[in-house]
């Protein structure tokens, strides 16, 4: 079974984006527009790893975290954090990686295969 990717942001368009570039590699994807959601859809799928906006309208990225990071199943969850804001490094400290919009795909590609493997 392929591993499994959630992409969790507010503008569809990322959204898209990244699923489509990681589905090209063969990963399975599942995706969320916002915290409440992502909660839903993370205790569903179970993914392997999570690509992380901070900056979304009913729950910032951060606070997320910190909510899925206190259950034992999520705790270990690897986080990439891709986002505009200015400073994002400093905003979840146990992420893997921390990547600004706009980015390259391949950047992206090479963290995710770093921290989980090929699909």
């Amino acid at each position: 079974m392929a591993k499994k990717i959630m992409v969790v942001d507010d503008d569809p368009d990322i959204v898209e984006y990244l699923l489509s570039i990681f589905k090209e590699r063969g990963y399975d994807t599942c995706s969320a527009n916002g915290g409440e959601q992502a909660w839903e859809v993370m205790q569903r799928e179970h993914p392997d790893l999570i690509t992380l906006d901070l900056e979304m309208p009913d729950e910032w990225g951060p606070r997320l975290y910190r909510r899925f990071s206190q259950k034992a199943e999520f705790k270990n969850l690897p986080v990439v954090v891709i986002s505009g804001l200015a400073g994002i490094h400093l905003a979840i400290h146990k992420a893997v990686a921390t990547v600004n919009k706009p980015f390259e795909p391949q950047q992206v590609l090479d963290i995710v295969e770093k921290t989980i493997g090929k699909p």
